[in-house]
């Protein structure tokens, strides 16, 4: 078989692992880019904490040109230690760059006695069989922290089986989660919200109670659509009847778990802001929030270390050259994270400062309706940066306001004309649907056709399948869902 060999030219674009680490900084928030220049601190020694002396800045930047000085004279460089017969490979003379699959964890931490353990004791203040502790014990593993048990019982006892050799049939394990439904909170250990509501009710007693169990028991689905008039009809009930037993229903926990768990046990995520917007005497003045975030420098010892390598004899000593290659590479990679730092503070300030130009009114009261249409587009064509950037810029970032704390995404939207021409913002309308939404009669509320109405009156012509679209994404139910007694 002939085979032929063939010469292609292709051009490429192709990232520096400069680029790749400013472009990964300037993804992350502030809280992260502590944690990120600590881990930094940890694995490079030549990056420390800038010094309060001015002079030691002053000698370090003289050290640095004097080092430059060196390396590039005519007479001695350092590519002499690299262009020899020995090889060196290009891992070491790289910095080290992270993949989109690194992650920034919270370390959680214990206060109090948690939702679990809290079982765990309520299972050993009863008497049972060391096997059947061993499958409650299991069961109550596979309890989320909401209370329910969201694996059904066939998969747990296939689990047992292969896991850990037990052959449980379907109906002990049911026996054994009978009794875990018995534990406090009422509720715990059910495996959807009807059981759950009914394992609640089950321990109340009185005549509502009753009422409120048939309903759940005979009309759920009924009772979730809000189709009060055919339970109504059904159980032959009068309104106040009704009202009570909806009442008990309503008073019930959907989320057991939830309310005997510590709120301090979860990890929680705090909002620093990324940046801060005064407004003084009318002028708005905007900063970066680098009150937990440090000055790096190039640590003197390790470029007098360079220093002194350099100006040594160019006898070609191998661990002379290897010494060489490892603490170039450590000052590289310091001084490209310092400038990374120093182009990510740059691009967001940049980024903010043209939001705020472009949202000027809205930004001196925080007025809602005052917000213009903007999208990345158009923050991208006053920076003359690429809208990826302004994306990252955009993402996970949060500024503090005299008016409150925003994230950034919140100042972008899609533009619509009103019937006069103006431009408004969609933010606009959906400000005015939560108005009308708060303010309407909760027994008669308002249906997407009434709001689209309402709109209309106010010269806003848009469709109701539109108005639905901006309800839902306000996280605003349907008119019926939102109906009272």
């Amino acid at each position: 078989m002939e085979q032929k060999l063939t010469l292609q030219q292709k051009l490429l674009q192709k990232l520096s692992p400069q680029q790749i680490q400013v472009i990964k900084l300037l993804e992350i928030p502030t809280m992260q880019l502590e944690q990120r220049i600590k881990k930094e601190l940890e694995e490079n020694p030549v990056l420390e904490l800038e010094s309060d002396d001015p002079e030691n800045s002053e000698d370090q930047d003289n050290n640095e040109q004097e080092l430059e000085t060196d390396v590039d004279n005519d007479e001695f460089s350092f590519d002499d230690y690299l262009n020899d017969d020995d090889e060196i490979p290009t891992y070491k003379t790289n910095t080290n760059n992270y993949s989109k699959d690194d992650k920034y964890i919270d370390i959680p931490f214990s206060v109090g006695i948690t939702f679990h353990e809290s079982l765990y004791d309520q299972l050993g203040m009863i008497n049972l069989p060391e096997d059947d502790r061993q499958l409650a014990e299991y069961i109550i593993g596979n309890i989320d922290d909401d209370g329910y048990l969201r694996r059904d019982l066939i998969s747990i006892s296939d689990d047992l089986a292969f896991n850990l050799n037990m052959e449980v049939p379907e109906e002990k394990l049911k026996e054994i989660l009978e009794i875990i439904q018995q534990f406090d909170p009422p509720g715990v250990g059910a495996r959807d919200l009807k059981e759950c509501l009914l394992l609640q009710l089950n321990r109340k007693k009185g005549n509502n109670h009753e009422l409120a169990t048939s309903i759940i028991k005979d009309f759920f689905e009924e009772f979730t659509r809000k189709h009060y008039e055919k339970i109504k009809k059904k159980l032959d009930l009068s309104d106040e009847d009704l009202k009570q037993g909806i009442d008990q229903i309503l008073k019930l926990n959907p989320k057991p778990g939830s309310s005997y768990s510590n709120p301090l046990n979860k990890s929680n995520q705090h909002i620093i802001p990324d940046f801060i917007l005064d407004n003084i005497d009318g002028e708005l003045n905007l900063s970066l929030n680098q009150q937990n975030v440090p000055d790096l420098k190039i640590n003197d010892t390790y470029l007098e270390m360079l220093h002194a390598l350099v100006k040594e004899s160019k006898t070609k000593n191998k661990n002379q050259k290897d010494a060489v290659v490892f603490v170039k590479q450590k000052v590289d990679s310091a001084k490209w994270f310092i400038d990374a730092i120093r182009q990510r503070n740059q691009t967001l300030l940049i980024t903010m400062s043209e939001i705020i130009n472009f949202q000027k009114e809205y930004f001196k009261d925080g007025d809602e309706t005052k917000l213009r249409p903007m999208i990345l587009k158009d923050i991208a064509e006053k920076t003359n940066l690429d809208i990826s950037t302004i994306s990252r810029v955009s993402n996970s970032k949060y500024i503090q306001t005299h008016f409150g704390i925003f994230p950034l995404k919140y100042f972008f939207s899609e533009g619509m004309q009103k019937e006069d021409g103006e431009e408004v913002s969609t933010r606009e309308i959906k400000k005015i649907l939560h108005d009308c939404i708060d303010n309407e009669d909760k027994h008669k509320p308002l249906t997407d056709e009434k709001l689209t109405k309402i709109l209309k009156d106010k010269s806003y012509n848009i469709a109701r399948r539109t108005v639905a679209k901006y309800r839902e994404q306000l996280g605003i139910p349907v008119a019926r869902l939102r109906k009272k007694l």
